[in-house]
């Protein structure tokens, strides 16, 4: 669960610490108050966009931290899975925005805002202000269905989409061996020529390396021939080194008769004297067998023109060459033999589609056997928040065509009064029951994904009276198993919670500030009394608020009964 929130510099707020309960946490305040922020801080420290325009006035970076505990082992293994590990059973997801960028992290090692919106996917499911208008598009149903299935799904899917690309890829192979019909007589003589001028160079791999070799050697053997020479008059010439070690051995060895001591040094000088000798001996055969060849220096010029040619043409190594000449003959044989060569590709085609059709065929029925339980869930989660006469139900139809989610098409149906048809979702619901129908699909998609933190941002858009007091209660049963944060407008939900946070705006020497705060017993009906009465709080409305608590208190204890 979300055990703490720290924000700094962010918006209006200077700095704040929030550390959340379990159960129902409530976060209230007037409008403009900063509640937004509050929701907007966690979705920057789970890797969403971070604005610019967020970082307060004059601050150099604005920082969001937030601490979970995780104890769900299943929980702990996927986060595992993907390099996370606990430390003491916590993971702490920070943000730190400048003006020029943002750096995320995850106990303290930094990572990128993919890895962070991942992780984030399997601790917590928040649900945004205007979220519940996605179900008013069809492709978002065939979305809650398939998280709905799950591990029962996704070995399938995965599947599925490797059929789908494989046929896809032979589909535009066939698609592109038809239009190169047209021309191909003419790309088969071009290949030829190309083959053939491949297969005529004949070249070796590394060849090109030693041909460079040797034409270097041969362009530069003016200056190779001049240094030579150089050397071998320095060593071997006239009042050369030979020379003059050679007067040096044998005075060394006249003065040893009379000192054995330099017997050793003489010994010495003679090895020096025989290796120069040697290494004269092999310059002069250098010298003598490095004649200038014009003929041989051409044909390797030539030849080096010819190999580097084709690299340039065909890739730019020997091996890409190479390569180069066995796709060119490949297609050449299917050029050749283009009629057997589209039959094979029919049969290829064929053969995908027919994997494609069976695996998709597989997911439908899997998909049609999980929407029943799906919908029979909803309903139920449904008629607890005031949908009294509801059927709900979900309608496939076949695409037509084959896209990487196969060919279903899914749509929820729904039916709120008695004799009414079942008709799509987006046609009947209004904003009010929209947001209730995201918050029996939130319930539910929490339970089969083992989410434990789930955050509703005004959740109560569009209902009041009994209906607010049905989902004030469906949201205490869903605190009673996951830790629920939510920022409500209503009454009715704020007296429901486990604690209750109040949110509110203060002008301080010119400037203005967030703060939020944990609310006591009295403090909570109090505020309570606000959201009741607005600004002015008379002894009856604080009553009522008074009365709301005590309701809200037994309900509490009546669902912790039936539990």
């Amino acid at each position: 669960m979300l055990v703490s929130l720290h924000v700094k510099n962010l918006a209006l707020i200077e700095e704040a610490e929030v550390e959340f309960g379990k159960g129902l946490n409530i976060l209230s305040g007037e409008t403009g108050a900063g509640k937004s922020i509050i929701i907007g801080s966690i979705n920057l420290a789970l890797g969403e966009k971070a604005p610019k325009e967020m970082l307060r006035d004059q601050a150099e970076y604005a920082l969001v931290e937030l601490v979970f505990q995780v104890e769900d082992e299943a929980q702990a293994r996927q986060l595992q899975e993907m390099d996370i590990y606990p430390e003491d059973g916590q993971v702490i997801m920070s943000r730190k925005i400048t003006a020029a960028r943002s750096v995320g992290k995850i106990n303290s090692e930094t990572v990128s805002a993919s890895c962070m919106r991942n992780v984030a996917s399997l601790l917590i499911d928040i649900h945004g202000q205007h979220e519940h208008q996605s179900l008013l598009h069809k492709k978002k149903h065939l979305e809650i269905l398939d998280e709905f299935a799950g591990t029962k799904l996704n070995g399938k899917k995965q599947k599925l989409k490797k059929c789908y690309q494989e046929y896809q890829k032979v589909s535009e192979e066939r698609r592109q061996a038809l239009q190169d019909g047209e021309g191909r007589e003419r790309e088969l003589s071009f290949l030829e020529y190309e083959i053939q001028e491949i297969k005529e160079a004949d070249l070796t791999p590394g060849e090109d390396e030693e041909l460079e070799a040797a034409y270097r050697k041969m362009a530069n053997n003016r200056k190779i021939m001049e240094a030579v020479g150089n050397a071998y008059e320095m060593t071997g010439g006239e009042a050369s080194a030979t020379e003059q070690i050679s007067r040096a051995l044998h005075e060394v060895q006249s003065a040893s008769e009379y000192d054995q001591e330099l017997e050793d040094l003489s010994g010495q000088l003679e090895e020096i004297d025989n290796l120069l000798n040697d290494f004269n001996r092999e310059l002069s055969g250098y010298i003598s067998d490095s004649e200038f060849d014009e003929e041989a220096f051409y044909e390797t010029e030539k030849r080096l023109d010819v190999v580097n040619r084709l690299k340039d043409k065909f890739g730019g190594s020997i091996d890409a060459v190479l390569r180069a000449k066995e796709e060119k003959e490949l297609r050449f044989e299917h050029l050749q033999d283009y009629e057997e060569y589209l039959a094979q590709l029919d049969q290829r085609l064929g053969e995908a589609e027919e994997q494609l059709a069976a695996i998709s065929g597989e997911v439908s029925q899997i998909r049609q056997k999980c929407a029943k339980k799906l919908t029979k869930q909803v309903k139920e989660a449904l008629i607890d928040l005031n949908f009294l006469d509801v059927n709900f139900v979900m309608e496939f139809t076949d695409s037509g065509k084959y896209t990487v989610n196969g060919r279903d098409e899914a749509e929820f149906l729904i039916s709120t009064n008695p004799g009414e048809p079942l008709k799509p979702l987006g046609k009947v619901a209004s904003g009010g029951e929209l947001s209730r129908i995201m918050l029996a699909i939130k319930t539910i998609l929490a339970e089969s994904d083992r989410i434990e933190t789930l955050i509703f941002d005004e959740i109560d858009t569009g209902i009041s009276g009994r209906t607010a007091q049905m989902v004030a209660e469906k949201m205490n049963v869903i605190g009673r198993s996951h830790q629920v944060i939510c920022i409500t407008h209503l009454p009715q939900i704020a007296a429901m919670a486990d604690s209750h946070f109040l949110i509110s705006k203060n002008v301080v020497k010119n400037g203005t500030f967030s703060e939020i705060v944990l609310l006591k017993e009295e403090e909570s009906v109090t505020e309570l009394a606000r959201m009741l009465g607005g600004v002015k709080i008379t002894d009856t409305v604080l009553e009522s608020a008074k009365e709301m608590k005590e309701l809200a208190r037994a309900a509490k204890e009546l669902n912790l009964a039936k539990s």
